[in-house]
């Protein structure tokens, strides 16, 4: 039993001008109708930059009925209303807007509405069908909208869900606290609609609401916000559940041959099947094996970066999580994939977000560095050779392929450019005692929030420096790339030989390895799923350009090579995702939240 009956927060950010009389306000209005001994009121101050916290702990000073909780950081609207939650001893737990827009008229109604009537939750609402509420038109529209939008997705029968003047029986409002995660204006919706659907009874009546000065609701940025919000208990409170291991393998699949969909919208289909028509099948076969070789040496280096980093992984679960987050490079845009590996190995090894992504970004390094070497070394071996490369200027190739190559030779260009950079700035970094990630965010912003990310990002880059400051890791883990990507050019020459081409054996591999080393750095940007399109571009106008060999020739070697190299990877992605019982929708979602579980967990 709690020593009070009841237990009011006032959430209070910079109300210097105006908290003296609020907190006034409402002790007379509880003296009215409790007994003396039967109330406290909690002044919650979040962060505030004015005089607000001095005034309140003036307050709690004199009257033992009024209590103060500070916070340096802002915890936003629900989180501070939690933290004194928690702290307070009433049965009857209430919080209002301290700018007193709802009368105070209504208290006891509301308190008794829990304390004597035995309702759960109660909350005022100035959106009863009948009520007309005084607020300007922006304002109102944007209200009703959105109570709209929570009614209809979220299946509410409140109308209005962001009325600050709510009360919580103790017991319930604890057990609600356990799952909802929003900490800021979106609290009171995610409280309501959870309590709804847990079968607690919620009591809605109307109450008289005036505005009092400006809101410090950013209408732009917390309605997208809330939006988002909406769609994410959405999602937990009608998707999620319905999720089994079968609906999420059938969509899985579903998405995995989306994917493969997806190449018909940049190459015709007609096209990729009389081109693999034309082409030996053994030793296109032969070539499949060749690339299969990669994967395990991809897992194993993967394990020998995660082992620099502190971690340890079982190449066989590393490689499967290598094959799911490359399935999701096919199907997620811009890359998302990469987020998907992030979240399994958070999942099942518990690795931290931070370095899941320094793992990644590790590997992304020497893979580009790995290819943007064999690029400018080979190019330079074809010119030392005789080979005009100058001809890549110059290079024709049929209507939208050499458009597309042109475009993709100089994204590669850049890319190599900007590997080679990186890997320089992360040797120097290395080596500087200077902090500078925090210096650089802390002229960029002096936001309350700054230090957390500093922290981030700092444990980010120390990942990633963890390997250029070891000589020994380098060399490991570079050494395991050059094998890598070797591999993925022999696959290609493999699948050029398979169309018969009449080359001398050096010009076809120098060939072999610049288009496919050029090909894979033009697909880097994430301008079309798995770089396709790119991809074929980049192979053929190189091989036009450097060899006697047709255009439908190289096109069909190219769409061959890398039709090859995604349909394994898919199948390794599904294969994976069976055997290690892995739904690549659940991780796609899962990993749109990596930013919170970090805040939360981290």
């Amino acid at each position: 039993m709690t020593n009070r009956e009841v237990s009011v927060v006032l959430p209070a950010y910079d109300e210097a001008a105006t908290i003296e009389d609020t907190v006034a306000t409402t002790v007379a209005a509880l003296e009215a109708f409790l007994p003396d001994g039967a109330f406290e009121v909690l002044i919650a101050e979040d962060g505030c930059t004015d005089r607000t916290p001095e005034i309140a702990a003036e307050l709690a000073e004199v009257d033992n009925r009024i209590r103060h909780f500070h916070s340096d950081d802002r915890l936003g609207r629900g989180g501070a209303l939690e933290r004194a939650f928690e702290a307070s001893d009433g049965n009857v737990l209430v919080y209002f807007d301290t700018d007193l827009a709802t009368d105070l008229s209504y208290l006891e109604a509301l308190v008794e509405s829990i304390r004597s009537e035995g309702y759960d939750v109660a909350t005022g609402s100035r959106r009863v069908p009948g009520r007309k509420q005084r607020r300007d038109p922006e304002r109102g529209v944007a209200s009703t909208g959105y109570n709209s939008l929570v009614r209809l997705v979220l299946r509410s029968s409140l109308y209005d869900h962001q009325c600050g003047f709510k009360a919580f029986d103790r017991d319930a409002l604890f057990e609600l606290l356990e799952t909802v995660e929003d900490d800021h204006w979106f609290w009171d919706t995610e409280v309501l609609v959870r309590a709804q659907r847990a079968g607690y009874a919620v009591k809605e009546f109307p109450v008289e609401w005036e505005p009092k000065g400006d809101t410090k609701v950013d209408l732009i940025r917390d309605v997208v916000g809330m939006g988002s919000q909406i769609a994410r208990l959405w999602w937990q409170l009608s998707v999620r559940p319905r999720i089994d291991r079968r609906t999420t393998m059938a969509a899985g699949t579903v998405l995995t041959v989306v994917a493969l969909a997806l190449m018909t919208l940049y190459l015709d289909p007609s096209e990729v099947l009389a081109a693999i028509g034309e082409a030996n099948p053994r030793l296109v076969a032969i070539a499949a094996g060749v690339y299969i070789l990669s994967w395990p040496l991809r897992g194993l280096r993967y394990r020998d970066i995660l082992a620099e980093l502190g971690y340890r992984g079982d190449v066989g679960f590393l490689t499967g999580a290598i094959f799911i987050s490359q399935t999701g490079n096919l199907v997620v845009p811009a890359r998302g994939g990469d987020a998907v590996r992030a979240y399994i190995v958070k999942a099942r090894r518990e690795i931290p977000y931070p370095s899941g992504f320094a793992s990644l970004a590790i590997e992304r390094v020497f893979d580009l560095l790995t290819i943007a070497v064999l690029a400018g070394g080979t190019l330079v071996a074809l010119a030392a050779a005789g080979v005009d490369v100058t001809a890549l200027r110059t290079a024709e190739a049929s209507g939208e392929i050499g458009e597309s190559g042109r475009t993709a030779v100089v994204v590669a260009a850049g890319v190599g450019g900007a590997a080679v950079a990186a890997v320089a700035l992360i040797a120097l970094t290395a080596r500087s005692n200077r902090n500078l990630v925090r210096a650089g965010l802390a002229r960029l912003s002096d936001d309350s929030y700054v230090e957390y990310v500093a922290s981030v990002v700092e444990r980010f880059v120390d990942d990633v420096q963890t390997i250029a400051e070891d000589r020994r890791a380098f060399a490991v883990v570079g050494a395991s790339s050059l094998v890598i990507w070797g591999i993925d050019i022999l696959t290609a020459i493999v699948v050029f030989a398979a169309f018969g081409v009449d080359l001398p054996t050096w010009l076809l591999v120098a060939v072999g390895f610049f288009a496919v080393a050029v090909g894979n750095l033009a697909k880097v940007l994430p301008l079309s799923p798995g770089g396709i399109g790119l991809y074929e571009g980049a192979f053929t106008l190189i091989v036009v350009a450097l060899t006697p060999i047709a255009w439908p020739t190289a096109l069909a070697a190219a769409v061959v090579d890398h039709a090859l190299k995604n349909i394994a990877t898919v199948v390794g992605g599904v294969g994976s995702m069976l055997r290690f019982n892995v739904s690549l929708t659940t991780a796609v979602e899962e990993s749109t939240e990596i930013e919170r579980e970090s805040a939360l967990r981290e």
